[in-house]
């Protein structure tokens, strides 16, 4: 496939996943077919971008995409798929899994369970569909996997399995247990994703799988939709339209923003690690407000689209927005660092720089 010479940041995105990973690591990828669920989300934009570009040098005989394409099928897919024979897709939901032709993913060595809603509005929208994609689909692909010769199966949790952490417990751990609410509009995914991952630990108990588990810090950058409804989408859009910066709430809660590739780079890794395990995949600083991270937004919109509108402060029409939210969410990344030696890099100032560049480069790919 050939690059996309339009976009800068698209291509040095890509070169920086590459480069993050070890010669050893890279050389799993040989003679390997990949199979990604939920690949048309914004994880998959450059998880999938990436295994296209690269499937040459790293010799991925096949890459195989399963979506059901509920929020649309985006412009970039398709693209890819065009371009790169060895992209399939097929429009699934994997919930119905049992009613797939499963000859065409048998012969499968890694696969990436991501199917799922993440954005907190869509997810309250879709709660059942939320729960069978990280319950039934998970539990459907284990059942098919779990006597075949795999050599790596990532099933994508979040960082939402903690819940709202007790001050103690920040940063986080990956052995913190959470602090959870099992009722409320924020549930169907916080426990579908819990549950999810004890399906993952008892396959790798019971039929020796190697199964990784990742659980995502507040992930931003190209490939989010601008309607995306999650903070770093919201703010993107308003920057691009010219739109006061609104914020839902006092602008107190803090994150840690850990910019795609860095992501990318720590999934791919966990990917590739063979033996069960669980990671904290983000960035573990600086823990910042959501008011100071519009700041940030507000000054690389300034140098990148001469952006000069306000922060505001308003009330979602949504009655559950705040419900639940988390006041803090910051990782622990030791175990990462030390066991798949990532070592995330980027900065909220330089990934924010990055993201709006892309767009203003021409990145809509939706």
């Amino acid at each position: 496939m050939k690059k996309n010479k339009k976009n800068s940041i698209y291509n040095e995105d890509l070169q920086y996943i590459h480069s993050q990973l070890e010669q050893i690591e890279k050389a799993k990828f040989n003679n390997s077919s990949i199979l990604i669920t939920g690949c048309a989300g914004f994880l998959g934009f450059y998880i999938m971008s990436f295994l296209s570009e690269y499937s040459e040098h790293l010799n991925i005989r096949r890459i195989i995409g399963i979506d059901n394409f509920k929020l649309g099928k985006p412009i970039w897919i398709s693209n890819l798929s065009k371009h790169n024979p060895k992209i399939e897709l097929y429009n699934l939901d994997i919930t119905y899994f049992s009613s797939f032709d499963i000859e065409k993913i048998k012969d499968v060595n890694y696969i990436i369970h991501m199917a799922s809603i993440a954005s907190p509005t869509y997810y309250r929208k879709y709660p059942l569909e939320t729960i069978d994609a990280n319950v039934l689909g998970l539990r459907a692909l284990l059942d098919f996997y779990q006597d075949k010769d795999i050599k790596g199966f990532l099933f994508f949790s979040s960082s939402e399995v903690y819940g709202d952490p007790l001050p103690t417990h920040i940063p986080t751990s990956e052995e913190y247990r959470g602090n959870v609410s099992m009722i409320g509009p924020r549930a169907c995914y916080d426990e579908a994703k819990r549950f999810g991952e004890t399906l993952c630990y008892v396959y790798a108990e019971k039929y020796d799988m190697p199964i990784s588990i990742v659980r995502p810090f507040n992930n931003y950058g190209p490939g989010m939709r601008l309607n995306d409804k999650r903070v770093p989408a919201d703010f993107a859009k308003a920057i691009v339209e010219n739109n006061p910066l609104i914020l839902y709430s006092d602008g107190k809660p803090t994150r840690t923003f850990c910019y795609v590739t860095d992501a990318i780079t720590g999934y791919l890794k966990a990917l590739l690690h063979e033996p069960f395990d669980y990671f904290n995949i983000g960035i573990d600083k600086p823990e910042i407000t959501i008011k100071e991270m519009a700041k940030i937004y507000k000054k690389a919109g300034k140098d990148i689209f001469n952006y000069s509108q306000a922060i505001q402060f308003m009330t979602s029409e949504e009655k559950s927005y705040l419900t639940d939210n988390p006041l803090r969410r910051c990782p622990n990344i030791s175990k990462a660092q030390k066991v798949l030696n990532y070592a995330p890099s980027i900065s909220v100032v330089e990934g924010v720089s990055r993201f709006l560049s892309f767009l203003n480069e021409g990145g809509d790919i939706h």
